[in-house]
């Protein structure tokens, strides 16, 4: 390349991260008119239509700094060849920890003792609602990264872990996999770590929490749409899900008046999980990095969308240096 290309960033970056991009990229954005200069996007948790890819002329690659990609058109990006990839692995430590300090804070009842103490009331030893979570069953829903980390963290906890993935082969995981509603019997603790598709939108309705056991848990920190929030509410009500920790919801941030807010059984945090020191910075190299691979003309082992490379006059190829031609394609990561 004869001069940097640019790199639109979709939302403000964290004091120092432009040092990643020096002699790489000239980071713009995220002003609106910066887009028709860029070369590659690095998304956060914007929406990516078509139409605001058309408002990049030159865009040759839409890099995520993270795993879900659910807010980017996929369709869209293909018939404008434009490259859609992800980064599977740079969440993973930072989402796993805030599950078990979700999963932590609800089983021992922290919001409801701590403001039982500020308000000096009742007996606070007596009254105290916590579980102990050894000998309890874990159960995963979505088997990859995220969800095995969080099975190791369970397994230290002397809690016994089962997980639920249709794309993984039992005999080659180190747990016993099962189907989802045998997981939803089986468990006291329910952690969704799923993608959010057409297959998992509404996953955790009324008919997955009544199979669920009665006083069992529920952790999301995967996409908020993979719950029934409604049917979430009720089961709360009727006290057969005993509490839930929630990271993801529907929509974000969950208004201060929704049925959900408010509950001393319910943690919710704003689609924060990954937004550590380390985990921020994790997210936005690996984004720049396969951003920068596809307008270098290399393979991008992340790809999304590798339908994009059977165009037959792609926008790569008008613009900047050529992408390969060949990617994954049973794209599993994005399954888990």
């Amino acid at each position: 390349m004869s001069a940097l290309p640019a790199i639109y960033v979709d939302r403000a970056m964290p004091p120092g991260f432009e040092e990643m991009f020096a002699d790489r990229a000239v980071p713009v954005g995220p002003e609106a008119p910066a887009l028709a200069t860029a070369h590659g996007v690095i998304a956060g948790g914007s929406v990516w239509d078509g139409p605001r890819m058309d408002a990049a002329p030159l865009l040759q690659v839409i890099s995520r700094a993270g795993i879900g990609f659910d807010a980017v058109d996929l369709q869209a990006a293909t018939e404008r060849g434009v490259v859609v990839c992800n980064a599977p692995e740079s969440p993973t430590v930072s989402t796993a920890e805030h599950t078990m300090a979700l999963l932590m804070h609800v089983a021992k009842s922290l919001s409801a003792n701590q403001r039982r103490l500020r308000g000096h009331i009742g007996d606070y030893y007596v009254d105290n609602e916590g579980i102990e979570l050894a000998g309890r069953t874990l159960g995963v829903v979505g088997y990859g990264p995220i969800g095995k980390r969080v099975v190791k963290a369970a397994r230290g906890l002397d809690m016994e872990v089962l997980a639920h993935d249709p794309y993984l082969e039992p005999d080659n995981e180190d747990i016993e996999l099962v189907a989802f509603n045998e997981l939803l019997e089986r468990s006291d603790v329910v952690s969704a770590h799923c993608p959010l598709t057409d297959e998992t939108r509404g996953l955790f309705n009324s008919d997955a929490f009544a199979k669920m056991r009665r006083g069992s848990l529920f952790i999301n920190a995967a996409r908020g749409g993979v719950v029934d929030q409604g049917a979430l509410v009720a089961a709360l009500d009727s006290g057969h899900i005993a509490g839930a920790g929630l990271d993801v919801t529907v929509p974000e941030p969950l208004p201060v008046d929704h049925a959900l807010q408010g509950r001393d059984n319910v943690m919710i945090t704003p689609h924060i999980a990954s937004a550590t020191d380390l985990g921020r910075r994790r997210m936005y190299q690996a984004a720049l990095d396969n951003a920068m691979t596809c307008l270098d003309g290399d393979r991008v082992t992340t790809c999304v969308n590798p339908d994009v490379y059977d165009q037959p006059e792609l926008r790569f190829n008008k613009a900047r240096s050529p992408v390969c031609s060949t990617v994954r394609s049973d794209n599993k990561a994005q399954k888990i």
